[in-house]
């Protein structure tokens, strides 16, 4: 079933008089449960093509369905609401609030939802699907690089999304607790969750299960990851 379809998406930027298209008729699905790779070098336009996925964008033309429903003229309020009980996001810098405990940045997408009345609960189950269980008070800034991004995926985990767009969640990380990030992803969508990665990096792309190639605004290729090739030998870090 699909959970996404974006249709003849474009994409062009408006400034002082002067348009710049950035994307081309992008035709994409995406089914539940899989886990998908864009790939492509700087300017290429995977970046943006993620922020239109995430509504965080718009498109210029085109239709985007999510979940069977033409989210085209939904106003910015309906794209928020989707944003927030549908969506998790996982961005390279962590984006997690200073000075502020481990178990309330998890929490943090939870208080803009008043249909949730326990914020700790879900919280807490979030951070021991990371591991991180014995992290819950410590500090955001007294916990590592791969702690803090183990901590983003717990926050893009509480609501239970339906995808989780992770947009180069190894950037900022050496190898080892970039390899644990990793590991995490392909565990969740094991257990069926829908992930959609950025990355400029041949090797987690090849954690996911499908590759798209993106180049000069245009699906240059997609291709499924064999099951011998997908990344392996993961380490793990406390």
């Amino acid at each position: 079933m699909n959970l996404i379809q974006l249709t003849d998406i474009k994409k062009v930027y408006h400034n002082e008089g002067i348009d710049t298209p950035v994307l081309f008729d992008i035709n994409i699905s995406v089914e539940v449960g899989e886990f998908i790779a864009i790939m492509g070098p700087s300017g290429s336009g995977k970046s943006t093509l993620m922020h239109i996925l995430g509504f965080l964008d718009r498109s210029t033309d085109g239709k985007y369905f999510f979940d069977g429903i033409d989210t085209t003229t939904f106003t910015d309020n309906e794209l928020a609401v989707i944003r927030n009980r549908r969506i998790g996001f996982v961005f390279q810098s962590f984006n997690l609030l200073p000075r502020t405990t481990v178990l309330e940045n998890v929490a943090l997408p939870l208080l803009y939802d008043d249909s949730v009345k326990d914020t700790k609960t879900p919280a807490e189950n979030a951070l021991i699907a990371v591991g991180l269980q014995h992290r819950m008070g410590y500090m955001s800034n007294q916990i590592s690089g791969g702690q803090k991004q183990r901590v983003a995926i717990a926050r893009a985990l509480v609501n239970n999304p339906a995808v989780i767009f992770a947009d180069e969640p190894t950037g900022n990380l050496d190898s080892k607790s970039g390899a644990t990030v990793m590991h995490i992803l392909q565990t969740l969508n094991d257990t069926g969750k829908t992930i959609i990665l950025v990355t400029h990096d041949r090797v987690v792309a090849e954690h996911a299960k499908r590759i798209i190639f993106v180049r000069d605004g245009r699906i240059e290729s997609d291709e499924l990851v064999p099951t011998q090739r997908r990344a392996q030998n993961i380490v793990t870090e406390d």
